[in-house]
């Protein structure tokens, strides 16, 4: 779990009037007064929780860590789901020394003095370094450029963790020059399973506390996938919890600690598919104000935004089409900013998309079109394709015929052949029916043109 902007909360103290579990156990992850996420970092391999395809026997990172071997790592995953961990685990377990440089306040300087101690380090006393530079999408060019020495000549082991995209954001000579791996959020499972083990674990709260259901689902649909998020959030209701003079964290304890009502809602039941139906129905609706409320429910209750931006893509083909042409644009690209961006931000563009979705003219032309196409193939309709748009570029095919009578669409006027094809069994399809709205009535028209064109009516 990456620890930047975790708060620095103070020991809270029992119901029995001792410290808080775990609180006074140093446990080689930070001092008595750390921060719950910090305590509970994962100190192995073996600990860290989800990212299973790293971690599979032979997977690379596993080769790094129990092979000693050395090599640069860019790890690329949304915020708290395991970077700074890794980088910790690579110095502990291989017997590294660990150095942090933050490029949010790092310069050129900085960075040559770290790799230059480095060095020194190595040629005295063998000893290499894990240099772990976070947020490494915000480093200039030129301080990219100055951690390549370091890297070529293994005089550290770079571990660079960002959020955004490294193939938009980091040089191409760091990018070659590191092993990349893509960290994937947690699922609710793996969140479930990190509150369980700071609940009994004696770096966490040792069973000090119970919690109940209703506060462990509202804490995992609040992490959003974040683990150091989900352990914020509990060490803030233990807080509160403690300071009422109880033992049991409940849903409502837990509401006034985040100060982040309950959303009714379960990314894995029925109210994932209500309201999901419900938002893509207000959007083919046009009913604005209730497609940004029920995008609202998604976003605060932690569903996925990718499942969000999914949606509006395949809703930007089945309900608008070529009714708004632009709309598929949108969607795609609201897509890709969640890839790009990442959340909270990214509710900005998944909005915009769907304000955009819900106003624009509605067909579902392309659906039907498609659809009846399918019909007739599953029906056998499949026909022999014409001799004359069959492939004519192959020893002994002008022998049989083939492109013999086609007319190259580009030579006729307009750029339009009267000519068959489809096979015959289907030469009178008609599948794609526009619609008269928005820009598609000029499809419509323009469709129907050239369809007697084609076909010499």
């Amino acid at each position: 779990m990456d620890d930047e902007g975790l708060f620095e909360a103070a020991v809270p103290v029992t119901p029995g009037g001792g410290t808080l579990a775990g609180a006074g156990s140093l446990a080689g992850n930070g001092h008595a007064s750390a921060p719950l996420a910090v305590r509970m970092r994962p100190r192995s391999l073996d600990e860290l929780v989800g990212q299973g395809h790293l971690l599979a026997p032979g997977a690379p990172l596993r080769r790094l860590v129990e092979g000693d071997q050395s090599m640069s790592l860019l790890l690329w995953g949304p915020p708290g789901t395991g970077k700074t961990t890794i980088a910790a685990i690579v110095s502990g377990q291989t017997n590294r020394v660990f150095v942090e440089v933050s490029a949010v306040a790092a310069g050129i300087k900085e960075v040559r003095a770290a790799i230059d101690s480095a060095r020194a380090r190595l040629a005295s006393t063998g000893q290499e370094t894990v240099l772990f530079v976070d947020e490494v999408h915000r480093f200039t060019k030129a301080q990219q450029d100055a951690l390549l020495p370091g890297v070529e000549n293994r005089w550290v082991t770079l571990v660079a963790a960002t959020t955004e995209n490294p193939f938009f954001s980091v040089i191409s000579p760091l990018l070659s020059r590191s092993l990349l791996l893509t960290l994937e959020p947690l699922t609710d499972d793996d969140i479930r399973s990190v509150i369980e083990d700071a609940l009994t674990d004696e770096r966490g709260l040792a069973d000090a506390l119970k919690l109940d259901d209703d506060a462990r689902d509202h804490l995992v649909r609040l992490a959003g996938g974040d683990a150091r998020r989900s352990l914020t959030y509990l060490e803030a209701a233990a807080g509160a919890a403690i300071a009422q003079g109880r033992d049991l964290i409940d849903l409502a304890t837990t509401e006034t600690a985040v100060d982040r009502a309950a959303v009714r809602y379960d990314r894995q039941g029925d109210q994932h598919y209500d309201v999901i139906s419900a938002f893509i129905k207000s959007v083919r609706g046009s009913d604005v104000d209730a497609s940004l409320h029920y995008l609202a429910r998604m976003i605060e209750a932690g569903e996925d935004p990718r499942f969000i931006a999914r949606r509006l893509v395949i809703l930007a083909s089945e309900d608008i089409g070529l009714a708004h042409p632009s709309a598929l644009t949108t969607a795609v690209a609201a897509a890709q900013a969640v890839q790009l961006i990442g959340m909270p931000e990214a509710r900005l563009n998944l909005a915009q998309a769907t304000i955009e979705l819900a106003l624009a003219p509605k067909s579902n032309a392309v659906i039907v079109a498609i659809d009846a196409a399918s019909a007739d193939v599953r029906a056998g309709k499949i026909g022999s394709v014409p001799p004359h748009l069959r492939d004519a570029h192959y020893p002994g095919s002008k022998d049989l015929g083939h492109g013999a009578t086609y007319r190259y669409a580009h030579d006729e006027p307009f750029g339009i052949a009267e000519q068959q094809y489809a096979p015959e069994v289907v030469e009178d399809a008609e599948y794609y029916r526009p619609t008269d709205h928005g820009a598609e009535a000029g499809f419509r028209e323009r469709w129907e043109r050239i369809r007697r064109m084609v076909r010499g009516r």
